[in-house]
């Protein structure tokens, strides 16, 4: 026979109750502002203190409450990330630079995805709603509706890869165009005489000023402007631009991809379909220097884009704009380098 026991209700269960900042400061023998310093980046207080607050709050299981914490300092300690696609492996890196740099500077990221083709508009509300500090939009398109929304809420907008011509927002770009025409002045120097480019998206500025670039320096140089093939940023749309260019009664000898992601594509159309020997049949030239670039099966030649710097420079502007409550927007460039390897002829 079973024997059913009486539970206690609800009612009858004791409530346990989370410490709370007075706890605190009572066993550490300090004042309840020390212990909101304790907790506080770059807040004024001794050593000492601090740890007597850590010691105590370890103790007692206490947790500061952030949510109470952005009622009065009117910041939440948060900024919302935006990245359009991470199949490209320059994202991941920077989103993992990203949370370094800002978590040593007290703040931690929110992070937001959509598809690469898609613009700002549809994160807009969730990203406001969740009263961030300031955003950062990564491989996304901004809308002037979304600049406007966040500038009249007081949020900051900063690009990282992109820029825009908007009042109201900063950035942090690669050399594009420079770095474009170095690559022209490699290719031609290797005597390469049938160029392509292969865009990214159509309205990326990242994209459309590394063909500008590629241009220029060709025809500084005397050579007709390149073929073009459009790849979206996309292996497969990649893959795809790779076979039509090379399908030509005079197909390129040189193909200069907007980023490494493409390059990596063209590297294994160009090789496992069309039998080709990179760097000596045809050359591949990328942009950005992922960490796949220098794979020994491919062994991209490559424009840098590096990442540490960039990241760096990005975390400086959002902050400035966060305690200075906006300001004029400001546009940096960070030099990078032509990464020489063997998937590129090299010159005589």
């Amino acid at each position: 026979m079973k024997h059913r026991f009486p539970q206690a209700s609800p009612q009858a269960r004791p409530r346990l109750r989370r410490p709370t900042a007075h706890d605190v400061a009572r066993v550490a023998g300090l004042s309840q502002s020390a212990v909101s310093r304790a907790f506080t980046p770059g807040a004024s207080i001794s050593d000492d203190a601090r740890l007597k607050v850590l010691a105590a709050a370890q103790t007692l299981g206490y947790r500061p409450n952030m949510i109470a914490r952005s009622l009065i300092t009117e910041r939440s300690g948060t900024i919302g990330l935006a990245i359009g696609y991470m199949e490209n492996q320059f994202y991941p890196a920077i989103l993992e630079a990203l949370s370094t740099e800002f978590a040593a500077a007290g703040y931690r990221l929110l992070l937001f995805t959509q598809g690469p083709r898609d613009d700002s508009d549809p994160l807009l509300d969730e990203v406001l709603r969740h009263r961030v500090d300031a955003v950062i939009l990564a491989s996304v398109r901004m809308t002037s509706k979304f600049a406007e929304e966040c500038s009249k809420a007081q949020v900051p907008v900063v690009l990282i890869n992109r820029r825009t011509e908007a009042e109201i927002a900063s950035s942090v770009t690669g050399e594009n165009r420079i770095g474009a025409q170095a690559i022209a002045a490699f290719l031609v120097a290797g005597g390469h005489q049938r160029f392509a480019y292969m865009a990214g998206l159509e309205d990326s500025s990242t994209s459309r000023e590394r063909e500008e670039g590629f241009s220029e320096g060709l025809g500084a140089l005397g050579q007709p402007a390149p073929l073009r093939v459009v790849g979206n940023y996309d292996f497969e749309a990649a893959r795809a631009g790779t076979k039509r260019l090379l399908l030509r009664k005079q197909p390129p000898d040189a193909i200069f991809c907007a980023n490494d992601h493409m390059a990596f594509a063209v590297i294994e159309t160009a090789r496992s379909e069309f039998g080709l020997t990179i760097g000596r049949d045809i050359s591949v030239v990328g942009f950005d220097d992922v960490a796949l670039a220098a794979w020994p099966s491919f062994m991209l030649t490559t424009y840098s884009q590096p990442i540490q710097p960039m990241v760096h420079r990005l975390v400086e502007i959002t902050l400035q704009h966060i305690e200075q409550g906006g300001g004029d927007p400001i546009r940096d460039i960070v030099p990078g380098a032509l990464i020489i390897r063997t998937s590129a002829r090299l010159p005589q």
